[in-house]
């Protein structure tokens, strides 16, 4: 008999522990959470706005963004571009080619980053679409035209997904067309 009171006891303790949970959060201590909020906050505001000009090219896929007083390393949501500095693969066959690109692409230019669900990664990078404008005024996904001109491949990690879509169409276009890394 005891343990059927039991049950509903412990259901209801459950419950309250995942309800104080989500009402006061307290430190993981299994790191910090990837969905949650970031170790690495950015100033209040500036998550709408992000908008500085790109001071150096890391790679295919990682810039240096002055935003403000402060650099972020940022990193292209959604592809994967060929290693150029990689401590043990070393550098990868197309990894210049796909710098050269970005760098043609957003070199000393201002960019607009545009996050999504997560804000940053686990080395603490800022995670964005990056956008510049184009002559005519309109403005240029640098991660699509990447994957477009083929020089990235498509690297989903949930939960940031919002243009993934997009990026396989692009991807498949540029293999079909033989297109930067594709072409023999």
């Amino acid at each position: 008999m005891r343990a059927r009171s039991f049950v509903p006891l412990l259901a209801l303790a459950c419950l309250l522990s995942l309800v104080s949970a989500s009402l006061f959060p307290g430190p993981s201590l299994s790191g910090p959470s990837l969905s949650g909020p970031s170790p690495y906050p950015l100033p209040r505001g500036e998550r709408e706005k992000l908008a500085g000009t790109v001071v150096r090219v890391v790679d295919g896929d990682t810039v240096h963004v002055r935003l403000g007083d402060r650099v972020e390393k940022v990193r292209y949501i959604g592809i994967d571009t060929p290693e150029t500095h990689h401590p043990t693969r070393g550098e990868e066959p197309g990894g210049r080619a796909a710098t050269e690109v970005n760098g043609r692409l957003v070199g000393d230019r201002a960019v607009r980053l545009e996050p999504d669900v997560q804000l940053r990664d686990r080395y603490g990078r800022l995670l964005a679409y990056v956008w510049v404008t184009r002559a005519d005024g309109g403005e240029l996904m640098v991660n699509a035209e990447m994957v477009r001109l083929g020089y990235a491949q498509v690297m989903t990690i949930p939960p940031n997904v919002r243009h993934a879509e997009l990026f396989r169409k692009l991807a498949s276009e540029a293999r079909e067309h033989r297109r930067g890394l594709w072409a023999p």
